[in-house]
């Protein structure tokens, strides 16, 4: 080997050295901010640690100049308002990032380790509100600094709406969709907290999800009173047979079967790729959305996707272990179908649990009722291309969620809502969102950034 082969393959090795350096040291300042996030324990009614992340976050987007930042105080939390004006305005309305700050609650004691203890074990990154939703949070903010750095030049603004109470009351959102409007106006939001992919052990691409829809979130109260009296005289109008009664009633109800644009297009893409059980299911479905049979079969495979479904989720009763109980009461937590009513569930749980029990909405607990987002081809060829920076060809669903989040808050008020996410986990793997050991695939939580990247420069670009 020359003298002059030997010097450019030494350079070729120094420079993939360097790279390799430059890499590492990218990754480890990507954790540690997303360590500094996930250990500020904002959890409901805790105002002093929302301002911890605020002013964290704040700090972050200045430093990539970034400096329209506004922090509203509200109902015992906060939420930030970022925005990034466009260098080259071509005229178009902002597009608006989405994410909360806030996260479930957890029970030290029944964690392995402390919730908001971040650490790293078997590939994950784990600690309460890793996976909802701070993967994401992080990742916008990231991609933002990222692409300042590179000195991309959006052609309209970028907003940025972090909430703080997403997980409890929708205040943030429900503000920032009316009263703060002029702060948040955008053509359409692309949110963090609905979205994302799965990918098989063997890295194979199971595919990604742009969610359209979302369920109406309604909890409601079952009450049973009754004059009670001594527990040596029972009688047979009992409060808690009662209600034990209408809870059976409810548990074996079926809400008929439904379909809409948003589960037509996930069925009909998912479909085409199984030749199993589950997709013969489909196809039967699709053909047939009124046939019960297959509505409850597929129904059985995957909960949630043809129906509204309730289910009780708290419960009280009596008041004294030897007397006759005078109330007994229950949460019954409803997650409704697209188009369906909130009363019209209402009235439905009264017929079933029958006339010695009230059922009452919770004012304060529902989500709007709103249709799904019209799927734009724009937004759907940008995801499938961002997400092809990672895994080339992989599939891209439009799909209907079963949980609530902000953006019914934001379609409610007539802007297009988009479940958006990079992030990333491994099929079958358990990843704890609202439960124990909360965690979040690392290499989903780093490779999200180039994908947010590629996303904003396509819809955000010349």
């Amino acid at each position: 080997m020359g003298q002059k082969t030997l010097f450019f393959a030494g350079l070729l090795a120094l420079t993939a050295a360097t790279n390799a350096q430059a890499q590492s040291a990218q990754r480890s300042a990507e954790r540690d901010l997303f360590a500094k996030i996930v250990e500020i324990p904002t959890v409901d009614g805790q105002p002093a640690e929302f301002k911890k992340l605020t002013a964290l976050l704040s700090a972050e987007f200045r430093k990539a100049g970034i400096t329209n930042v506004i922090v509203k105080d509200h109902d015992n939390t906060q939420t930030l308002i970022a925005r990034w004006p466009a260098a080259k305005p071509s005229g178009k309305k902002p597009i608006l990032l989405m994410a909360h700050m806030d996260v479930v609650a957890a029970k030290a004691s029944d964690w392995k380790y402390p919730p908001f203890q971040f650490r790293e074990e078997g590939g994950y990154y784990l600690g309460r509100g890793s996976n909802d939703n701070k993967a994401a949070l992080t990742g916008i903010v990231l991609a933002l600094q990222y692409l300042r750095a590179e000195k991309f030049e959006p052609t309209r603004d970028i907003i940025v709406l972090f909430t703080g109470d997403e997980e409890t009351t929708g205040n943030g959102a429900r503000r920032a969709a009316n009263q703060w409007r002029d702060l948040i106006d955008a053509e359409y939001a692309l949110n963090g907290d609905a979205g994302g992919g799965t990918v098989f052990p063997d890295g194979r691409v199971e595919g990604f999800g742009i969610q359209i829809a979302e369920k109406t979130y309604a909890d409601f109260r079952m009450t049973a009173v009754n004059r009670g009296g001594h527990s040596s005289a029972p009688r047979p109008d009992n409060a808690i047979y009662a209600l034990a009664n209408a809870l059976t009633a409810v548990e074996r109800h079926r809400f008929p079967a439904m379909i809409n644009d948003a589960t037509r297009a996930s069925f009909e893409m998912l479909a085409k790729g199984d030749s199993g059980q589950y997709g013969e299911l489909l196809r039967r479905f699709l053909a047939d959305p009124q046939d019960r049979e297959t509505a409850d079969l597929l129904e059985a495979m995957d909960p949630g996707s043809t129906r509204t479904r309730c289910v009780a989720t708290m419960l009280s009763g009596g008041h004294a272990p030897n007397a006759l109980p005078q109330k007994a009461e229950a949460n019954v937590n409803c997650r409704i179908f697209p188009s369906v009513k909130i009363e019209d569930v209402r009235q439905q749980l009264q017929s079933l649990a029958g006339p010695d029990v009230t059922v009452s909405a919770i004012e304060g607990s529902q989500t709007p009722e709103t249709a799904p987002s019209p799927m734009r081809d724009d937004i759907l060829q940008a995801y499938r291309a961002a997400v092809g920076t990672r895994f080339p060809n992989a599939p891209v669903l439009p799909f209907q969620s079963a949980g609530a989040t902000d953006g019914a808050f934001l379609r409610a008020a007539g802007i297009p809502v988009y479940g958006f996410g990079g992030l990333w986990g491994i099929v079958g793997q358990r990843e704890g969102a609202h439960g124990l050991d909360e965690r979040v695939w690392a290499e989903g939580f780093h490779g999200q950034i180039p994908i947010w990247m590629e996303m904003l420069r396509r819809v955000a670009g010349t």
